[in-house]
């Protein structure tokens, strides 16, 4: 979602710094600062040190987004590299009186800052509410019970804690104020060591409306004065068959899974245009092979106007159909209705030229490397498992001389994945209707 919106905004003319942070030390197992840290639990299961388990998770991530076509941010730091400007921005809280320490952690005084819940819309009180001393990490040593940690001694419950730096704070416990950030306060430092004392654009899942991101609000405005972020864009979560993803329930899938099926990635890129990012969307194997169905024509469209033309790449996007396209990127970055516009062109009796020139313009948001099938139509899809099994059993149905059960596969291999079968004496001739 934050590749569709940065590439938006890149196409209707905005220079764009796009950060991308990556959280390797002190994310501990919730947004209220209690469990074991992410990183240390993931070390201790893999006989890694953490910055083992960062790296090898962070190429994973990478390779992924790679094979989805999304562009590489302009920089991506690590927190474990700007924790002296972590330990900066928590000694300013303590100089402006917003934070305050205890034996255990440094904390931010959430009464201090009378707006804290302006991005949530919630009350304090209201939040609160229910939440027993079990729930809420280090209570006797809060102020409030909402106050959040801004960095963690190690003492107590992180007595153990791996990944510590020392710092100017002092606690009766540990020595040279020896700790690590709180996570809230790892994305402010960050972003403001990157991007500024005010970002323009602050991008997120829906999760971290309560928590994380208020918190990222009150420690970056009271430290440095100024407004933190002028527009909060929050994604909806993807769900599995209408239900939340859980490993438990077979249901938590990676783009290696997807690979497996035999979808290429690009499919799943298609499956993601359809809907907007503050939609939740619903992720089923039938919702993805119709995704297959539509790149795949999609691509046919492309290769079909680059054949039926004979001079080079010259001509111009049609200039009413990308003032479509621009109108639905502007009614809050509306990329189905932009995807619908691209459709709307190939119905058209515009010139090839003219659709392709539009088509291949409209790419540079939609990302599905729609040049690739000028050569090929075919270059960037794989044809899913499930098709490959009914072209095996119809050519062994062929070879048994069934001729009614391999007509009636042709025709399921038709209506289901959009592939026109041809039989020739090399064998079966695959095409996308």
């Amino acid at each position: 979602m934050a590749d569709l919106i940065r590439r938006a905004l890149i196409y209707m003319g905005n220079d764009v710094k796009f950060v991308r942070n990556y959280t390797d030390v002190g994310h501990l197992a919730s947004d209220a600062d209690e469990g074991e840290d992410k990183m240390e639990k993931g070390a201790k299961r893999e006989g890694k040190t953490p910055q083992e388990i960062a790296q090898k998770y962070i190429d994973i991530f990478e390779n992924d987004v790679n094979a989805l076509n999304i562009l590489p941010p302009n920089v991506s730091p690590r927190a474990t590299e700007y924790v002296q400007q972590m330990i900066e921005m928590v000694q300013e809280l303590l100089d402006k009186d917003f934070a305050y320490a205890t034996p255990t952690a440094i904390y931010f005084d959430v009464t201090k800052f009378p707006e804290y819940t302006k991005l949530s819309g919630q009350r304090l009180d209201q939040m609160l509410e229910g939440a027993g001393q079990g729930e809420v990490s280090d209570a006797e040593n809060k102020r409030h019970p909402a106050d959040f940690a801004v960095w963690f001694f190690k003492t107590g419950a992180h007595k153990n804690a791996v990944q510590t730096w020392p710092s100017p704070f002092s606690s009766p416990e540990v020595e040279n104020g020896e700790g690590f950030p709180g996570w809230h306060i790892e994305c402010s430092a960050m972003t403001k060591a990157e991007l500024g004392d005010t970002l323009d654009i602050h991008m997120g899942g829906v999760e971290h409306i309560p928590i994380h991101h208020p918190n990222e609000i009150a420690q970056s405005e009271a430290a440095n004065g100024v407004k933190f972020v002028n527009y909060w864009l929050h994604n909806e979560h993807l769900t599995v068959d209408g239900s939340k993803m859980a490993k438990s329930e077979g249901t938590s899938y990676s783009l290696a899974d997807v690979i497996e099926e035999g979808y290429e990635p690009l499919v799943l890129r298609y499956f993601f245009l359809a809907a907007h990012y503050r939609s939740k969307q619903n992720f089923t194997w039938e919702a993805l092979t119709a995704a297959l169905t539509a790149y795949s024509r999609l691509l046919a469209k492309v290769a079909e106007y680059f054949q039926a033309t004979n001079k080079p790449l010259q001509a111009a996007p049609d200039a009413d159909f990308k003032a479509k396209f621009i109108a639905a990127l502007e009614e809050d970055f509306n990329v189905p209705q932009a995807l619908a516009v691209a459709w709307d062109l190939t119905k058209t009796d515009l010139a090839a030229d003219v659709k392709l020139a539009t088509l291949l313009d409209f790419d540079q948001v939609l990302g599905l490397k729609l040049e690739s099938a000028m050569e090929n139509p075919r270059a960037e899809v794989e044809i899913p498992e499930a098709a490959l099994r009914l072209l095996t059993e119809r050519e062994q149905a062929r070879a048994n001389k069934e001729w009614t059960k391999a007509d009636e596969l042709r025709a399921q291999l038709r209506s289901e994945f959009n592939l026109e079968i041809d039989d020739s004496s090399a064998g079966q001739i695959v095409k996308l209707v």
